[in-house]
């Protein structure tokens, strides 16, 4: 498989691209590429293009685009990850396997046992640093379209604003009666919410309760939060999506 690259911007069939920065760095300086290698990019829009290298500078690279191809790598399950921000490496590896494993969009929430606390300008900053961690399970994984990752908000304002309505809605709960895979498979769309390490308050399942979500359980162990997340899409791809 050639070397996949996220790139930002328009791309066009036939168009020749310029790549500066950390893309070019890979490129010239970690790989070693030269010029007529081939390459695979893509914006996250959806298509991806084949393309060659015409040119390497010392801090520039010229691609030559072709024709754009459709990889069919894109589940028709819309999963919505609910995720209370657990602390450092775990939060990224849950955006790395929940991207992986095909999830559309990612709120990631303050919760009241989350330890983790953001003021504006820090939850942006996740939020960015969130979206390139995506972009790059993205070009290891084969998907050409990124999920959507919101800013940090409280679960309380989350649930205040809920958005498009979906054909399931769900939450993890230790114990519950329902396994997540007992459950009606949903036509297209499913939101679960997942909690941080603390786990969800009293009051935090009572609001989801209200607000109709059902509650499931991923068998008799308790998952760290890490691995809740992964385990969740796995089970609802191989159930629903297309993992079947």
């Amino acid at each position: 498989m050639s070397t996949r690259l996220f790139v930002s911007g328009e791309l066009i069939n036939g168009a020749e691209i310029e790549l500066t920065g950390d893309r070019a760095r890979y490129l010239g300086k970690v790989l070693r590429a030269r010029v007529g290698d081939a390459v695979r990019v893509f914006n996250g829009d959806g298509p991806e293009w084949p393309a060659h290298i015409q040119r390497i500078e010392k801090s520039r690279v010229v691609l030559r685009l072709g024709d754009s191809i459709h990889a069919g790598t894109e589940s028709p399950l819309k999963v919505h990850l609910v995720q209370g921000i657990s602390r450092g490496e775990r939060m990224d590896f849950v955006v790395q396997k929940a991207t992986e494993l095909g999830v559309k969009r990612i709120t990631p929430v303050l919760t009241e046992y989350g330890v983790v606390k953001l003021n504006d300008e820090r939850a942006e900053k996740r939020r960015e640093h969130w979206q390139k961690i995506a972009a790059s399970a993205c070009e290891q994984s084969g998907r050409t379209r990124l999920p959507l990752i919101d800013t940090p908000v409280s679960l309380k304002n989350w649930f205040g604003s809920k958005p498009e309505k979906v054909d399931a809605e769900l939450i993890l709960v230790p114990g519950a009666a329902v396994p997540l895979a007992g459950i009606a498979a949903p036509r297209t769309k499913v939101c679960i919410l997942i909690g941080p390490e603390g786990g969800f308050s009293d009051i935090e399942y009572d609001d989801a309760d209200t607000m109709g979500f059902k509650a499931v359980s991923l068998g008799p162990r308790i998952l760290r939060t890490e691995s809740a997340a992964p385990a969740a899409l796995a089970v609802m791809q191989s159930h629903w999506g297309d993992l079947r």
